[in-house]
């Protein structure tokens, strides 16, 4: 039986989802003062499994993990080495890159979901998604054509930062292309438990989990807030693209790199020791608008294609 559409629930959803992500890269920042990338990680991983497993437990729906095909069973191994390295190193680039540019750079993901669903399930390239793409890759060249010169000469930011997170934007890509596949033989949230219990496992003898101790009240609200925003954000996505049209979903997430930016503007002045937005001009920001814009075209233009995130 298909679920029933509500897209008044489903554009809150996916809004929601959009504020989430497009904030949580300055509270990532302010960990990343005592953690690095992978103990991050894992914390958050750790308390995602721990709700969802619950919640699971409950509902006695607990996944039967090693009763699925060994080729299955593979590629949840493989779609959780993408995930992991797309949290790993989304986190890493926020060392080397300011939040608001991290966010333009990581619309690549939508692009590259949108060429993998055409090249892999022979998706229509369509006339929307078209312009969508052209849109988006000009907005780039025009928002970096500013923004790199400062990155090489500022002493707080690198071009190691960009390496990262188009990393970043293309393991996710391939992660929930993966998903595509895996949902037929596990729900979202069964697959989320697998995914983040079996991503845990890797990250740990790479993780320093006692750093929690070395925290001040602020860090440690932020690990808190990053925590909870995993759940959250990607529980609300789910049921987003649940009750609504992935595409619309998508499109409505495209527009997480504003909340980077609105968010950055308030915490660069509750905290302008920590956080300082380059200056950009009308350049970078017309390019901005673009790459948004592209964004939320390509996801129009594109076929129902269900990932949790």
């Amino acid at each position: 039986m298909s679920n029933p559409v509500r897209p008044g629930l489903g554009f809150a959803l996916a809004l929601f989802t959009a504020f989430l992500w497009g904030i949580l890269p300055i509270f990532l920042a302010i960990c990343l003062q005592v953690m690095d990338s992978p103990t991050i990680t894992v914390y958050r991983f750790l308390t995602a499994a721990a709700v969802v497993g619950l919640l699971l437990w409950k509902k006695q729906q607990l996944p039967r993990f090693f009763r699925l095909p060994l080729l299955i069973k593979l590629m949840a191994v493989s779609a959780t080495l993408m995930l992991v390295t797309n949290y790993v190193t989304n986190v890493m680039g926020l060392l080397y890159l300011s939040p608001a540019s991290a966010q333009v750079l990581m619309q690549i993901a939508p692009f590259a979901l949108m060429i993998g669903g055409i090249l892999l399930y022979k998706e229509h390239f369509t006339l929307l998604q078209f312009i969508g793409a052209v849109s988006l890759l000009s907005g780039l060249l025009l928002f970096f054509n500013h923004r790199l010169p400062q990155i090489i000469a500022s002493e707080s930011e690198d071009v190691l930062g960009i390496v990262f997170i188009v990393i970043a934007a293309l393991t996710w890509a391939a992660y929930a292309l993966c998903q595509k596949a895996l949902m037929q033989h596990m729900t979202a949230m069964q697959l989320t438990l697998v995914l983040y219990i079996v991503g845990s496992m890797m990250l740990l003898p790479f993780s320093e989990l006692n750093h929690v101790w070395d925290m001040n009240r602020l860090q440690f609200f932020a690990l808190l807030f990053c925590c909870l925003n995993t759940i959250f954000g990607y529980g609300a996505f789910t049921e987003a693209m649940r009750v609504w049209h992935a595409s619309r979903v998508s499109a409505v997430l495209a527009l997480a790199p504003l909340f980077t930016f609105i968010s950055m503007l308030i915490a660069e002045r509750l905290l302008p020791s920590m956080f300082t937005q380059p200056a950009l001009n009308t350049t970078a920001y017309v390019g901005a608008f673009m790459v948004i814009t592209g964004s939320v075209l390509a996801s129009l233009g594109r076929e129902r294609l269900r990932a949790v995130g």
